[in-house]
């Protein structure tokens, strides 16, 4: 007799199966209404408020087995909840995709819901069925979106990232076979940022938030004004986030202009620590309503204005950087060396001047004075290796 689909030595049977190939198999040799039949009965016996009696209604048995499919956490041992999860997916894969998304979404959504008090391996049995579904789905199905998003709010329910590969190339091209349209897709990328946030990635958040933001035009920017409020914050507050020039160019955050917000990110973008402290001293109320550490702003501001002085200077003693920077005497060199560890600066100490030796900076915005700066360095360094390449000729013809 073969073994019934609830028991471990099916789990070790179909698990390898349904890891491996694109399309999740039909589990075990019965028909669909008699599978049907065995998981109601099962969850039945979980607690599940449902008729395990026959029917001749395979929807209404399986739309059943949907809204009952969270008992099955009620299973003592966790080898019996996986199991159950990958034969309900063996029914859904079995409709038209007419019917699929009346039975998908509340399947989803069931798996996706926050419970309280789970371990670890049970919210990996959830990301690992979910991952079962979306693989086992037609890649230009419109369903894989509906698997992906609810992914997405379990890995934001679990704060658990590392289960979930995310890639926003990859997202970007989903979204476009997909086809479903620009609200879904910000709604997408909406729950990314957040589920990102939730996981401590600001990094990979405010890249997700510059896509979703990089769709609107002026025509529809001011729909996106929080969005672009968040994403302002989210980028003066990660540690990590020293250029932000780019978000001037964003159709959302270009609605903002005349609002303290975007007065606040024109300082961070090309402002000093001066311009900085001025307007702390006259906004301070909103600088902490927008939850910003005035003491981590002050820092990175100094670290941006060190970027700005070094852009077109070779050489900077202490005595300007304790001035322009605010810095005691004693914590120059130790600004110095934080400063280099950053990379966006080269430069060493010269001991002896009390000054700094600036070999590069990564200029803090990029525009046409830049480009124009570029070509003229071009322009030079092409001269001096023909000039270069005129003395080499004359050494080669020159008489012996």
């Amino acid at each position: 007799r073969r073994p019934s689909i609830f028991s471990p030595q099916w789990f070790h049977e179909s698990r390898t199966d349904i890891m491996s190939f694109p399309h999740v198999p039909n589990f075990i040799d019965l028909e669909t209404s008699e599978q049907a039949q065995e998981l109601k009965a099962h969850l039945k016996s979980l607690g599940a408020p449902i008729s395990e009696e026959a029917s001749d209604d395979f929807f209404a048995d399986l739309k059943a087995i949907v809204n009952n499919v969270d008992h099955c956490w009620n299973a003592n041992n966790d080898n019996d909840v996986e199991p159950v999860l990958n034969s309900i997916i063996s029914l859904l894969l079995m409709l038209k995709p007419a019917d699929c998304e009346q039975y998908v979404t509340p399947f989803c959504q069931k798996l996706s819901e926050p419970r309280e008090k789970e371990s670890t391996s049970r919210k990996q049995i959830r990301m690992k069925v979910f991952n079962n579904l979306f693989n086992a789905l037609n890649q230009d199905s419109p369903y894989c979106y509906i698997v992906y998003y609810h992914m997405v709010k379990l890995v934001a329910n679990s704060r658990d990232l590392l289960a979930f590969k995310f890639n926003l190339d990859q997202l970007k091209i989903w979204l476009a076979t997909w086809k479903v349209g620009s609200e879904k897709s910000r709604k997408l990328l909406r729950a990314m940022y957040d589920s990102l946030m939730d996981c401590s990635r600001s990094e990979l958040a405010i890249k997700v938030m510059v896509e979703l933001l990089s769709s609107y035009t002026e025509e529809n920017a001011s729909q996106a004004r929080d969005d672009a409020h968040r994403c302002i914050v989210t980028s003066l507050a990660d540690p990590e986030c020293y250029l932000l020039d780019h978000l001037l160019s964003l159709k959302p955050v270009k609605f903002l202009e005349g609002e303290l917000i975007h007065e606040l990110l024109t300082i961070f973008v090309s402002g000093s620590l001066q311009d900085y402290l001025n307007f702390y001293t006259q906004n301070k109320d909103f600088i902490e309503s927008l939850g910003l550490d005035h003491e981590k702003n002050t820092n990175k501001m100094r670290l941006l204005t060190f970027m700005g002085m070094s852009t077109d200077r070779t050489e900077i003693t202490f005595d300007v950087l304790e001035k322009k920077l605010e810095l005691p005497t004693d914590q120059v060199e130790n600004f110095i060396i934080k400063a280099v560890r950053t990379k966006l600066v080269r430069a060493r100490i010269d001991e002896i001047q009390k000054s700094v030796i600036v070999s590069s900076s990564v200029q803090r915005t990029f525009g046409k004075q830049q480009w124009f700066q570029l070509r003229e360095k071009l322009d030079q360094w092409s001269k001096q290796i023909n000039r270069v390449c005129e003395n080499l000729h004359s050494l080669e013809i020159a008489p012996v």
